[in-house]
C-alpha cells in the first residue's frame, strides 16, 4: 500500500536498530523503500552470523545503510549509534523515526508521526492501545506499571512508555547521545530525561500487529525491568529528589525524637497528641528547608505556607489515626515498637507529598 503524503519520506531518517533479524525485518526495509523513504540507517547489534544474510540484502538498497556491532551491546546503544550517524554524515535531515524490525510498527503509522513531528517541531510519540485482546499480557503488565509509575513519581502521563515509534526532531539527537543506559532501561531513559529538560511530546495513537504464534522480543522481563526500575529511581534520587529524601530524613528524625521522648516520659495514653505534636513542629523545620533549599523557590512565602499545610495536615491525620489504630489494637506496646509502625506508616505517604509539593506548592512561576 502507498500512501499519498510524503514529507517526511525525503526529510526524515529511518533508525532501525536490529539483534537477530528473520523475514520480517526484510519485509518491513522492503516496504520503506518501496514506499519513498530515502534514508533508512539499520544498526546490527551483534547479531550472529546466520543472521548476517538479512543486513547483507538490506545492504543492497541504495536508501540503506547498515551500521556494525561487533558484540551485542544493547538497543539503546545501537540506537544512540544510529543517532551519532545521522548527525555527522546526514547534514540536511530535519530529523529521525526509530521503529522496531519486526513488523509491528505499520507504514501508515510511521508516515504519520513523522509528518506530525514536521509539522508541530515537537517529539511524537507513538502510543499503542494496549486494551485490546491481542497484545501479549506481559507487554500489558510492563506498560501498565511504568505507565502508573511515570504518572504517580514524576507526573508525566504518557500511555505507552516503552513504544519504539518515536519521532524525533534533529536538535534533540545531540542530547539524546548523552543520556546513560545502553539497552532496554534507554527508552525509559530518554522520556525521564525529556521532561527534566523541558522537552515536550505529543502522543499519536497507532495500529500495533502481533503475531500470538510468532511472538518474539529480545526484553528479558526480569532482567531488563530491574534496570528500567533503576533508572526511575536513579532519576527520582538525582536532583531535588535526593534534596527531598534529605530533607525529609532530618526532619522525621526531629519527629522522631520528639514523639519518643514525650512517650517515654507520659506513657502511650496520649499517644495521638504527642504523636500530632511532634509531626506539626517538625513540619516548620520541613517547610523552610524544602522551600528555600529543596525546591529552591524564593517568593510567595505565604502562599507557599499554606498550600504546604494544605498537603501537611491530612497526611498528618492520615498517619495518626492509622498509626493509632494499629497501636491501640495491640495488646502491649513500647515507645520503640509505636515507632517503628510510624516510620512504616510514613514510608508509604512519602512519595505522594513529594509530587504534591513539586507541582503544586513548590512550582516555580
Amino acid at each position: 500500500m502507498t500512501i499519498d503524503k510524503d514529507d517526511c519520506r525525503r526529510s526524515l531518517a529511518v533508525v532501525l536498530p536490529s539483534l537477530d533479524p528473520d523475514d520480517k525485518f526484510d519485509r518491513v526495509v522492503e516496504e520503506l523503500v518501496l514506499n519513498g523513504f530515502e534514508q533508512i540507517v539499520i544498526v546490527d547489534d551483534g547479531s550472529s552470523n546466520e543472521h548476517q544474510k538479512h543486513f547483507i540484502k538490506a545492504a543492497e538498497y541504495p536508501q540503506s545503510v547498515v551500521l556494525h556491532h561487533e558484540i551485542n551491546k544493547g538497543k539503546g546503544r545501537a540506537i544512540k549509534t544510529a543517532f551519532e550517524y545521522v548527525l555527522q554524515n546526514l547534514p540536511e535531515t530535519e530529523g529521525v523515526v526509530t521503529i522496531d524490525g519486526d513488523g509491528q510498527h505499520l507504514l501508515k503509522d510511521i508516515i504519520i508521526c513523522g509528518n506530525k513531528m514536521l509539522e508541530d517541531k515537537i517529539v511524537v510519540l507513538g502510543c499503542r492501545d494496549f486494551s485490546l485482546p491481542n497484545v501479549p499480557p506481559r507487554s500489558v503488565a510492563g506498560n501498565r506499571f511504568t505507565s502508573k509509575a511515570f504518572r504517580i513519581l514524576f507526573g508525566i502521563h504518557l500511555s505507552d512508555t516503552q513504544t519504539g515509534l518515536r519521532a524525533i526532531p534533529k536538535k534533540y539527537l545531540e542530547m539524546f547521545c548523552d543520556i546513560p543506559g545502553e539497552r532496554f532501561e534507554y527508552e525509559t531513559n530518554m522520556l525521564l530525561q525529556m521532561h527534566r529538560a523541558g522537552i515536550a511530546f505529543e502522543e499519536q495513537s497507532i495500529e500495533t500487529v502481533y503475531d500470538p504464534d510468532d511472538y518474539s522480543s529480545h526484553y528479558n522481563a526480569l532482567k531488563d525491568s530491574w534496570k528500567v526500575g533503576k533508572v526511575m529511581l536513579r532519576f527520582l534520587l538525582s536532583g531535588s529528589g535526593a534534596k527531598y529524601i534529605f530533607s525529609s530524613a532530618v526532619s522525621l528524625a526531629a519527629d522522631y525524637l520528639v514523639y519518643y521522648i514525650l512517650l517515654s516520659f507520659f506513657g502511650t495514653q496520649r499517644e495521638a497528641t504527642y504523636h500530632l505534636i511532634a509531626t506539626l513542629s517538625s513540619s516548620v523545620l520541613n517547610f523552610l528547608v524544602n522551600k528555600f533549599w529543596v525546591f529552591e523557590k524564593k517568593e510567595e512565602f505565604l502562599k507557599d505556607l499554606v498550600g504546604y499545610y494544605g498537603i501537611c495536615i491530612p497526611r498528618t491525620l492520615i498517619s495518626t489515626l492509622f498509626a493509632s489504630f494499629v497501636i491501640h489494637h495491640l495488646q502491649t506496646v513500647s515507645p520503640g515498637f509505636a515507632v517503628l509502625v510510624r516510620i512504616v506508616v510514613d514510608g508509604t505517604l512519602f512519595f505522594a507529598s513529594y509530587f504534591l509539593q513539586k507541582k503544586l506548592v513548590f512550582k516555580k512561576i
